[in-house]
């Protein structure tokens, strides 16, 4: 539920965009997320004062954003977009979200099973987990909370769109990621593709 100054703290911080260090970007916090979570907002060049934003909602994934595994593809994607939006100005909404929503220690789990041969999807499944537990309502109150309901979604995920929409968010454009191979996670990526629908284009 959208509640009036949900919006907490805003602060100024540097961050690293491509080779270029101290680039200016607002970090911001929120109050009244139902879930407790502490997701967080990145604004680059005040793109929330802009028509129809680029955003990307990227749930948190240590192994992938922090530690560089080769399992998957997530940090990747986060640094593209954050090079992107380091030029063009956009949203990044972090949410707190390890595992496709399974948490982190449940996540190795997954891991374990996948070295034995599940895919990601099986993995979850054998745990007693859905595909996909993200809920993405909060990024919608997120967005709102900055005045946005008009915006350019950075996603190769149909999950992400059609939450979005069904909490009022208008996309008016899609803008894909590349598909980011790598030793280790060619199958992951296909997996997506196949079973969750990702939007990849392997030729890029």
């Amino acid at each position: 539920m959208l509640r009036k100054n949900m919006v907490n703290v805003r602060a100024r911080v540097p961050f690293k965009v491509g080779l270029k260090s101290n680039i200016p970007a607002d970090l911001l916090s929120f109050n009244g997320l139902e879930s407790g979570k502490e997701h967080v907002a990145v604004i680059f060049k005040d793109a929330d004062k802009t028509t129809a934003p680029l955003v990307r909602m990227h749930s948190e994934c240590l192994t992938g954003d922090v530690f560089h595994s080769s399992r998957c593809d997530c940090g990747e994607q986060l640094d593209e977009t954050i090079e992107k939006m380091g030029e063009l100005g956009g949203i990044i909404l972090y949410l707190r979200q390890e595992g496709r929503g399974i948490g982190l220690y449940n996540k190795i789990d997954a891991y374990k099973l996948q070295s034995e041969g599940m895919n990601t999807y099986e993995a979850n499944n054998h745990l007693g987990f859905g595909d996909d537990l993200r809920d993405f309502s909060e990024a919608a109150y997120m967005l709102k909370a900055l005045g946005l309901t008009e915006i350019r979604l950075v996603t190769n995920n149909p999950k992400k769109i059609r939450e979005l929409s069904e909490n009022g968010i208008n996309i008016v454009e899609v803008v894909g990621t590349k598909a980011h191979v790598k030793d280790g996670n060619e199958s992951y990526l296909k997996t997506k593709a196949s079973h969750g629908h990702h939007r990849f284009n392997f030729e890029n």
